[in-house]
């Protein structure tokens, strides 16, 4: 039985595949998107989480902290993010919740007993359970081994990766989903080293990978001010996935500006601080522009 690190579990999901779902959000990514609305997800080690606006002043962190990485200066609570060691103590202690852990330890069989509980909901709407992420790839054997599980128990499952390792190193996973739903975000590779930190190579080559083999696909693009959501870039995308079979659709994601808290929380700078989702009618032009290119365009949240 594998063990993983997650961030959530979240259940009666309508975003992440078809029908009903539970997602799987799995943590640590290879890429360091500029925009990530989940920077929590980021890292591979356990990350402390402070909303200020909740903290009530109580002291109890203070107390409890083993490293006294919490400080009052000036009238203002401090995180020493250096001595921090990330046990959890502190959140632990936390009545109003202004201290959060983003991530824990599981095994295979704590994911499959909560996922379970829903399985008459994935029946009936044609769901099942999608891992997520942060980077599914980054915990390989944990999410072959939820994977087999829920196939014995006849539960489809998909994933929700930027597909940025090799194809012969992810092909086992692959050959264990029923769909893949992959990140295309910018088809110029020195703009998606810029803005994401490694190549797209791979992940243009595993795209043709997956149409070869005829693994069910949808290819999604964020749209980000400035960085993915010029013509030139969605229609490069786009003309690489003509004729392609296997590709259900190309959907082009509205930008989601709910990670703002979470970089004021880890106390990181957010880059897209202030940017605001495109208005629906911006977005029907954006597909309206791509009418020409034979894919089944769809818009998504």
């Amino acid at each position: 039985m594998a063990k993983g690190l997650i961030t959530d579990i979240q259940r009666f999901s309508l975003n992440d595949g078809p029908g009903i779902r539970s997602t799987v959000f799995f943590k640590g990514c290879n890429m360091h998107c500029t925009w990530c609305h989940n920077p929590e997800t980021i890292s591979m080690k356990n990350n402390l989480l402070f909303y200020s606006q909740k903290c009530i002043g109580c002291g109890k962190c203070f107390e409890v902290c083993p490293v006294h990485a919490h400080e009052r200066k000036n009238g203002m609570h401090l995180i020493h993010r250096d001595k921090c060691i990330s046990c959890g103590k502190c959140a632990e202690e936390c009545y109003p919740q202004a201290l959060a852990m983003a991530g824990k330890e599981v095994d295979t069989d704590f994911v499959i007993k909560e996922v379970l509980q829903d399985r008459l909901y994935y029946k009936n709407s044609g769901g099942g359970v999608t891992l997520s992420g942060g980077e599914v790839l980054m915990q390989m054997d944990f999410a072959k081994d939820i994977c087999k599980r829920l196939r014995d128990e006849g539960i489809e499952v998909a994933i929700e990766s930027n597909m940025s390792l090799p194809f012969d190193t992810i092909k086992e996973l692959i050959d264990m989903v029923d769909l893949v739903m992959m990140d295309v975000k910018i088809f110029d590779d020195t703009n998606h080293k810029k803005y994401t930190g490694v190549s797209n190579a791979n992940v243009i080559e595993n795209l043709k990978k997956l149409n070869e083999i005829n693994k069910p696909v949808i290819v999604r693009t964020p749209l980000i001010p400035g960085v993915t959501d010029s013509l030139d870039n969605l229609k490069n995308i786009a003309k690489l996935l003509e004729g392609m079979e296997n590709v259900i659709c190309y959907e082009l994601l509205n930008f989601n500006p709910l990670g703002d808290s979470k970089y004021k929380g880890l106390n990181e700078e957010n880059a897209f601080e202030g940017e605001k989702p495109f208005k629906d009618s911006h977005l029907e032009e954006i597909k309206d522009s791509l009418k020409d290119i034979n894919v089944n365009i769809k818009i998504g949240g």
